[in-house]
């Protein structure tokens, strides 16, 4: 299904299809109701909290936070004396790699401009898909995957999981309310992430200790 959905919206884009009217109704949607906040207090916070979200998304953040969950998880498999303890550290190494090496081609070959309609520059890459949606989603999904691989509690690796939902949903809405992406941008990501947390979740569920 995600395969099938990054496929779509990837055709999309590249052919101009019909699809694309989504992104400007949509757009033009959020700017209303980003219009309709009184401009007094409640716009700029609103404002603040989505700008706050979209920063989330850089990979000066998330992939320290990836890195660090990383030595929790190692450290946490060591004390629970698991033989593959270390194996947490490899798998964010290589998550934090395949965020530029998925994202940045796919970038520079659809070369999409942005929601300001301004033509890219020949040094620039495009918008599609969202770099800082890919970054939030897959770095810290990982991140709540390794925690969750290194816990017997159920509910802790629910909330975990939960957690990494809500950062990467959050991440694309404030991308999307800050006008710094379409909609199908974040959606690529979205798809693109779900396809390598899904991967990841198949292999680290080999490792947990008990199994």
């Amino acid at each position: 299904m995600l395969l099938v959905l990054l496929a779509t919206t990837s055709w999309q884009v590249a052919a101009h299809g019909p699809l694309l009217r989504l992104d400007r109704r949509l757009r033009g949607a959020l700017a209303h109701a980003d219009a309709a906040l009184p401009a007094g207090t409640l716009r700029p916070a609103v404002d603040g909290v989505a700008e706050f979200l979209s920063d989330l998304g850089g990979s000066l953040v998330a992939v320290p936070v990836l890195l660090g969950c990383a030595l929790l998880a190692a450290g946490a498999l060591l004390r629970a004396r698991a033989t593959r303890w270390w194996l947490p550290l490899p798998a964010a190494a290589v998550a934090a790699v395949l965020i530029p090496l998925l994202v940045v081609p796919a970038k520079a070959y659809f070369a999409r401009p942005g929601p300001d309609g301004v033509p890219l520059l020949p040094d620039q890459w495009g918008w599609y898909p969202s770099g800082h949606t890919a970054t939030a989603s897959i770095a810290y999904g990982a991140a709540a995957l390794l925690l969750a691989t290194a816990t017997a509690r159920p509910r802790v690796r629910t909330a975990l999981h939960c957690g990494a939902v809500l950062l990467a949903l959050g991440v694309g809405v404030g991308l999307m309310w800050r006008d710094y992406h379409w909609f199908l941008d974040v959606l690529a990501s979205w798809s693109l992430a779900g396809i390598v947390l899904w991967a990841l979740g198949r292999l680290l569920a080999r490792w947990r200790p008990g199994r």
